[in-house]
């Protein structure tokens, strides 16, 4: 989990109770707790505002849906290369799309996965501000507006975009790996 990296873990144990009771109740539901949580509760007052971002990006109802939230994380992730972030959310997006394929097309070549024009346009435009944010410009907001989006919801792809981005280097600077469970979940199609 941690053994080459250079940052130890947070001891459940010492945790603030705000902290320890979200990570207890992800055990609960998930059956393990995510390295990453660990990891960021090294520092409690980041990971608050880590997890308040994250939820207010990844949670909401209106505006994209959680699956297309999730894609653009895989896309992002691996552009930029990280190991922690594709594994992890292409496990997410498997369960939340129902497939079993899409995640692995994704972290590849999403240019590949058979998407809606609207994903497509979506996920040109996070790849393109993940990796060479320079590029971004007007007509990339015109191609997301033709794509059929509204302001907030090109907010939300670039504000997910940009979290994960950074959410990226952190596990790259820390050596993080994911946890085995990842690996294998949602990997059978759901009825």
């Amino acid at each position: 989990m941690f053994a080459d990296g250079p940052f130890p873990p947070a001891e459940l144990a010492d945790l603030p109770e705000d902290l320890r009771a979200r990570i207890l109740a992800v055990q609960e539901k998930a059956g393990f707790v995510p390295n990453v949580f660990l990891l960021l509760a090294r520092r409690p007052a980041e990971f608050r505002a880590f997890l308040a971002w994250h939820d207010a990006l990844m949670e909401k109802e209106e505006g994209l849906s959680r699956a297309e939230r999730e894609m653009i994380v895989v896309v992002t992730s691996a552009a930029n290369r990280c190991l922690y972030c594709v594994i992890v959310h292409g496990a997410i997006l498997r369960v939340r799309s129902r497939d079993p394929h899409l995640a692995d097309i994704l972290a590849v070549d999403w240019r590949k996965a058979d998407l809606a024009p609207r994903q497509r346009a979506m996920l040109a435009y996070a790849e393109r501000l993940a990796s060479r944010p320079w590029e971004v410009g007007p007509e990339d907001l015109e191609a997301l507006r033709a794509a059929g989006f509204d302001l907030e919801e090109i907010w939300d792809i670039g504000a997910i975009t940009a979290l994960f981005a950074m959410s990226n280097r952190l596990a790259q600077m820390s050596g993080l790996r994911p946890n085995p469970e990842f690996h294998l979940l949602g990997r059978e199609p759901r009825s």
